[in-house]
C-alpha cells in the first residue's frame, strides 16, 4: 500500500513504517511542501498513492472530485508520530479491504479524548 503523507504529518514516519507500506513517501519528499491541495491531489492520483492527512481539505477534493485518490483522514487532533503509525499498523485489515473498495473513497479514523 503507497501512502503519500501530507504536510501535517512528519516526514520522520517513513522509516518507521513496516514492509506492508513500502513506497510511501511525503509532500517533503516529493517536493510539494509548499504545494496547493489540488497539487498534491494531483500527484498522489497521478503516482496511485492514498493521501494520509490529518485536515478536511482533501475529504472536501474526493467530494467534489470523486476518486481516486483514496484518502485516510486521520481526525484526532495533534499526534505523535508514533501514534499515526500506530493507528495505520492498527487498522491495517481494515485499509487493505478500503483501498480495494470501489465504493469508498476516504477512510476516517476518529479518536475521540
Amino acid at each position: 500500500m503507497k501512502l503519500l503523507f501530507d504536510q501535517n504529518i512528519s516526514h520522520r514516519i517513513l522509516p518507521l513504517l513496516p514492509e506492508q507500506f513500502s513506497g510511501s513517501t511525503t509532500v517533503k519528499n516529493e517536493g510539494l511542501i509548499n504545494a496547493h491541495d489540488l497539487e498534491i491531489w494531483e500527484f498522489a492520483k497521478s503516482n496511485n498513492y492514498i493521501i494520509v492527512t490529518q485536515d478536511a481539505d482533501f475529504d472536501a477534493l474526493n467530494t467534489l472530485f470523486g476518486f481516486p485518490p483514496k484518502i485516510i483522514w486521520i481526525r484526532s487532533g495533534n499526534l505523535k508520530t508514533r501514534d499515526i503509525l500506530d493507528f495505520l499498523n492498527d487498522y491495517y485489515s481494515d485499509l487493505l479491504s478500503f483501498e480495494s473498495d470501489k465504493k469508498l473513497g476516504c477512510f476516517e479514523i476518529i479518536k475521540l479524548k
